[in-house]
């Protein structure tokens, strides 16, 4: 159980209550974005088109979940960070295949700046493509009460500006903040749609629309997906390291065991964030031309939270990003370099390219079983809305990011309460701060 002393506690250490208030600001700051609205839209009627059973409306209405409501309401921060994730990809992508971009990024901290700096410049270009994008789809639904260029350009803008400083919010929190800014950002926007998706609930619970029974269910149902994602992502492969002995001088170094932990899961939540953000293009474009080519038709309509081919490619993307997002944090010959350097090895394993693969081992099959998890995961809140009507509207996507971020965020606390000697607020990390006392 927490006790409230031990969460206290949080607010004793100067430099975590200053990461906590710089994050919570942030968010504060990104969340006041949702009330600028762009000009020139008929706010109205896009809501009554995105509440339709239309693939457009449903389409737009998924993405809205990840803004957390900001596209719905063609506000200034409605692109969100999406287009710097994006971004990201392509950078990374091009990072693992471009001879020019791979030794950047293995120039050190100036590599990664200029990489890093880069990722900027494409995401403002992915922004107004989206702006773009998003400007004839409203003037071509007739949501826009003064068509014409100059709505075209005052709206790209406006939404191309507002991406980038929430870009800017994202990277403020990375460095001075707790967590990964971009994974805050989202996990913002969905939790904030959480109150009115319960009001939403009892609602149509009262009014008869829903029957009481079966919201419960549901309920339980993600509550008990929540306990197993936080579950598995505790699970870990140690693999022991024992370290030679040395005498320098009249000083004996080395002689101790450790031992390296591989999560399960090694990526966290990106991968499900990769792969939403790399299925909303085809989702989009799919959807626009639906309008007027019949296979298209047919494939937007499969391309939704609930249809079969977008739960196999989300499935496959999340597997792929699991392993590509594996292979940028560990480096098998790296790795066992650094270990034969330092005088270390694993029992059993010889030094050296030995212990490389035996590390790219260890990590294909962790990996594996960490993608299947974490795809099967996704999907299964997806699988049961095909079947029950959910009176909210959350899928597994949001659910893993919601908890992963938060299972992050909870992490991060605990180590800076330890490290200054205070009893962590979690069960794990009391037994952690005892056993170091």
């Amino acid at each position: 159980m927490v006790s409230f002393a031990n969460f206290l506690n949080i607010f004793s250490i100067s430099e975590l209550r200053k990461k906590i208030f710089i994050t919570l600001g942030m968010i504060l700051v990104y969340r006041l974005g949702a009330h600028i609205p762009v000009i020139g839209v008929d706010v109205n009627a896009l809501h009554q088109f995105m509440q339709e059973k239309s693939v457009l409306g449903g389409l737009l209405s998924y993405i809205d979940l990840f803004s957390g409501g900001m596209l719905k309401e063609c506000t200034l921060f409605a692109l969100g960070v999406m287009p710097y994730i994006t971004a990201s990809i392509m950078m990374q992508l091009l990072s693992m295949t471009l001879p020019s971009f791979e030794q950047l990024s293995k120039d050190g901290e100036y590599g990664r700046k200029i990489l890093n700096q880069y990722t900027r410049y494409l995401a403002l270009v992915v922004s107004v493509v989206q702006g773009i994008s998003y400007a004839f789809l409203l003037e071509r639904n007739n949501f826009v009460v003064d068509p014409g260029w100059a709505f075209r350009f005052m709206f790209v803008l406006s939404l191309s500006v507002g991406s980038m400083f929430v870009m800017w919010l994202g990277e403020q929190i990375s460095l001075f903040g707790l967590g990964n800014g971009s994974s805050i950002i989202i996990f913002s926007g969905i939790v904030s749609r959480f109150p009115t998706d319960i009001f939403s609930t009892i609602y149509q619970v009262q009014q008869g629309l829903v029957s009481g029974a079966v919201a419960l269910l549901v309920f339980a149902f993600f509550i008990l997906i929540a306990a197993c994602i936080v579950f598995l992502e505790k699970g870990e492969r140690k693999i022991p390291v024992q370290y030679t002995r040395r005498v320098v001088g009249q000083r004996v170094y080395g002689g101790q065991s450790t031992y390296i932990p591989f999560k399960i899961n090694v990526p966290g939540v990106m991968p499900v964030i990769f792969a939403g953000a790399v299925l909303n293009v085809p989702m989009f474009l799919a959807a626009m031309l639906s309008e007027k080519f019949a296979f298209f038709k047919m494939i937007s309509e499969s391309m939704v939270p609930t249809g079969l081919l977008y739960n196999v490619f989300e499935f496959i993307l999340i597997i792929f990003f699991s392993f590509f997002y594996t292979a940028l944090v560990y480096n098998p010959d790296e790795l066992a370099d650094n270990i034969k350097k330092s005088g270390g090895f694993i029992p059993g394993i010889r030094p050296g390219r030995k212990t490389s693969e035996f590390f790219n081992y260890i990590l294909t099959r962790i990996g594996l079983v960490g993608a299947i998890y974490l795809a099967i995961l996704a999907l299964l809140p997806n699988i049961v809305r095909m079947f029950v009507n959910v009176p909210f509207n959350i899928g597994g996507t949001s659910l893993l990011i919601v908890v992963g971020v938060a299972m992050d965020m909870a992490a991060q606390i605990e180590s800076y309460l330890i490290e200054h000697r205070y009893e962590g607020f979690l069960t794990s990390g009391r037994i952690k701060a005892r056993g170091a006392r």
